[in-house]
């Protein structure tokens, strides 16, 4: 019998977890360490910070549908892993051996690579449910008295989808509420132009972000470091412009990602950010029975930005690495190869509140066979469609190719338009 543990239990690790036991049976043990039972739908996040969803909406518990399955989960922490030993130390002291390891724990936020910056200094974070939550706290505030808004991402990012969403939908929500004219709103970014995202734009990315942010009033700032953040004030370099203190009531910054803490420590599996290093099969060619998928893999970004930059790991694209890394494991129980290969390809659904914009990337890095970007509100309601889908598949422990069969529901609307 082997012994597959699976650290992390978001949009990477659950399907892991699910299509693991689906594929091994009960011959076959699957553990899930996670720091916690709760699953949270990551992409709902800018949502839930000006209240259109709560915590209850997006999240349930993950134990019983687990153990339904026959899949143990261990609610702690890790805190170390011995690739010899080949075992996990958990935060209780729990020692968990494996026999095959995937590793999808997502990023560790690094607010501390600039001064003041994240939930415990000036500026708010959507990259967690409780960032988003504490963040819907301060938009009430901020409502009350209304002033200037920064959104972005600060230097080293990969993350800039939800950043323009959230200036999207934070657009949208302010003018609901009819006070859109009392709010200046300015969005600043590492990248060398609007629509770069870290992947050399998408179809034409840059121009119909550009367009969209002008048609809201948006300013923004490209090649831009943050220096650090106090009450109120933002002091910011923008390459050919300069430093400038900018003046805000209310920001919202996506950090710079590295590797967790237990993943980053150990020997040999990681590159210096602290993102595990993987072959063409998901696998750390150290470590052959370690694998890796979602946010936590290392990927070179396509090109050198004056300011750096990192590479997005986009929903559809964990969906394949998840599927590859299933069928390898597989394989090398029954004394096979690894052969299964990721696609790596981006179909990306970016919420802008009342409307959206959907990005295909096939595959995700440049040189592309597919690349395009399109509006409509078609997108907004697939988004909102796939959240469903998501949320109700997830709770019934059903794993499937969720982001390939939502984007093509969301083409079939596209046509119903």
């Amino acid at each position: 019998m082997a012994n597959i543990v699976i650290i992390g239990a978001s949009t990477g690790g659950l399907p892991a977890a699910y299509e693991m036991k689906a594929a091994l049976g009960a011959g076959h043990s699957v553990t899930v360490i996670s720091n916690t039972d709760i699953f949270h739908f990551v992409p709902s996040n800018p949502w839930v910070a000006v209240g259109w969803r709560t915590r209850k909406d997006i999240s349930f518990p993950l134990r019983e549908p687990l153990e339904k399955k026959g899949i143990k989960l261990i609610s702690d922490g890790a805190v170390a892993i011995d690739p010899v030993k080949k075992d996990i130390k958990t935060s209780s002291g729990t020692v968990v051996p494996y026999d095959y390891l995937i590793i999808a724990t997502g990023p560790k936020l690094a607010f501390d690579d600039v001064p003041g910056l994240g939930p415990e200094g000036h500026t708010i974070s959507i990259c967690t449910v409780d960032h988003a939550e504490k963040a819907f706290e301060r938009y009430k505030r901020f409502l009350e008295n209304p002033g200037p808004v920064i959104i972005g991402a600060a230097q080293g990012a990969s993350c800039f989808g939800p950043a323009y969403e959230f200036a999207f939908i934070l657009d949208a929500d302010l003018r609901k509420r009819k006070i859109r004219r009392k709010v200046p709103i300015t969005f600043i970014t590492p990248e060398p132009y609007i629509g770069h995202m870290g992947l050399s734009g998408v179809g034409d990315s840059k121009g119909l972000l550009e367009h969209e942010l002008r048609e809201r009033h948006i300013s923004w700032h490209t090649n831009t470091k943050i220096k650090h953040v106090e009450n109120g004030k933002m002091a910011v370099e923008a390459l050919n412009e300069g430093e400038r203190e900018l003046p805000f009531s209310y920001s919202m910054i996506i950090p710079s990602f590295k590797g967790v803490d237990a993943v980053a420590a150990v020997e040999g599996l990681c590159n210096p950010k602290g993102f595990v290093i993987v072959d063409k099969f998901q696998r750390s060619p150290r470590y052959p029975d370690i694998y890796a998928v979602g946010v936590c893999i290392a990927i070179a970004p396509p090109e050198v930005t004056q300011v750096p930059t990192g590479v997005p790991k986009t929903g559809f694209m964990i969906e394949s690495m998840v599927t590859a890394v299933i069928r390898n494991i597989k394989a090398s129980i029954e004394g096979g190869q690894a052969s299964a290969v990721a696609t790596w390809n981006a179909i990306c659904l970016a919420d802008m509140g009342d409307t959206g914009v959907a990005f295909v990337a096939i595959p995700q890095m440049p040189p592309r066979d597919v690349t395009w970007a399109k509006k409509g509100r078609w997108v907004h309601l697939a988004k909102v469609g796939f959240e469903k889908y998501f949320l109700r598949k997830m709770k019934k422990g059903i794993s499937e190719p969720f982001y390939e069969n939502t984007v093509l529901s969301a083409l079939k609307i596209k046509k119903l338009e």
